[in-house]
């Protein structure tokens, strides 16, 4: 089971508590007039069809390996985090739009019903942060649930303060003011997780693996002359791989000591770097002829 998918149970709770919020503020930004709701009920059914959509991808990744998919559809986890990245940044960007416009011409706004359907979110927004508070470093998609309600929350807290502010002083600019707020809370968190999720579509090296420090450890291992075709990179979340070329002593095809030289490189690896899955493939010193130009 992938990362993500050890917590199924806690998103499908947020799922069904995000839904029924989601549905409960669209009538009260329509009761109230108020588009600091409406973006915050927007922003809950992106994150409805996210929690949705990592729901399928972990279903899909939970699926075995096959001939043709040998790690199986494990990266569905990632194409649902980059999709629903990318869906973020669309709608920050369209709240931010609107609100500004709003500024200029405010129209009238029912400030008690945006502060009864502000707290409404705010309880349930709390109760979804609970449910994935202990899972949010589990997976990418998991992170990425998490921080959408953690903005759902502040913009439920914003909601109720701009409800509170028109009731009191008439200032009704407080909404849309709130809605700026609020996507400029969604544009930069989206993009971190759009990032993260590239990242490792582009195979780029886990964060947590330095492989100059690799490099090094590969090289302390007795028997061990050279290492290259040096390789690392991420499959989906919390599963690491890595493969080099290692060049070892010619003795060792003879006397026996290159398996020991394989299980002593698989150990320091899964030891040192957390990386359970690696491929090494060992070349004694006089392959070197053989060898076409490499990656370093």
């Amino acid at each position: 089971m992938t990362a993500g998918g050890q917590h199924r149970g806690r998103l499908i709770g947020v799922l069904a508590i995000t839904a029924s919020i989601m549905v409960v503020q669209v009538i009260g930004a329509l009761l109230s007039g108020s588009i600091a709701l409406l973006a915050d009920a927007g922003h809950m059914l992106t994150d409805s069809a996210g929690v949705a959509l990592a729901l399928v991808a972990i279903t899909l990744a939970a699926r075995p390996p096959t001939a043709k998919r040998t790690f199986g559809l494990a990266r569905a986890e990632i194409l649902a985090a980059a999709v629903n990245a990318a869906v973020l940044l669309g709608l920050g960007a369209y709240i931010m739009y609107e609100s500004i416009s709003r500024l200029t011409e405010p129209p009238a706004l029912q400030s008690g019903s945006m502060l009864v359907f502000g707290i409404i979110g705010l309880v349930g927004n709390v109760a979804s942060m609970l449910l994935l508070f202990k899972a949010q470093n589990a997976s990418l998609n998991m992170r990425g649930a998490f921080l959408e309600v953690v903005t759902d929350t502040l913009a439920s807290v914003g909601v109720i303060a701009a409800a509170l502010i028109a009731m009191f002083t008439g200032f009704t600019r407080a909404d849309a003011i709130v809605a700026v707020l609020i996507g400029l809370l969604i544009l930069p968190r989206a993009f971190s997780l759009l990032r993260a999720a590239v990242d490792v579509l582009l195979e780029a090296a886990p964060k947590d693996v330095d492989l100059d420090d690799v490099r090094n450890h590969i090289l302390e291992v007795p028997h061990v002359r050279d290492v290259h075709d040096l390789h690392a990179w991420t499959v989906t979340s919390g599963m690491p791989v890595l493969s080099a070329h290692i060049v070892v002593e010619d003795e060792c095809f003879h006397d026996g000591h290159a398996p020991q030289v394989l299980d002593q490189l698989q150990t320091c690896l899964a030891g040192h770097f957390d990386v359970a899955h690696s491929t090494f493939q060992l070349e004694p010193e006089s392959h070197a002829a053989h060898e076409q130009p490499v990656h370093p």
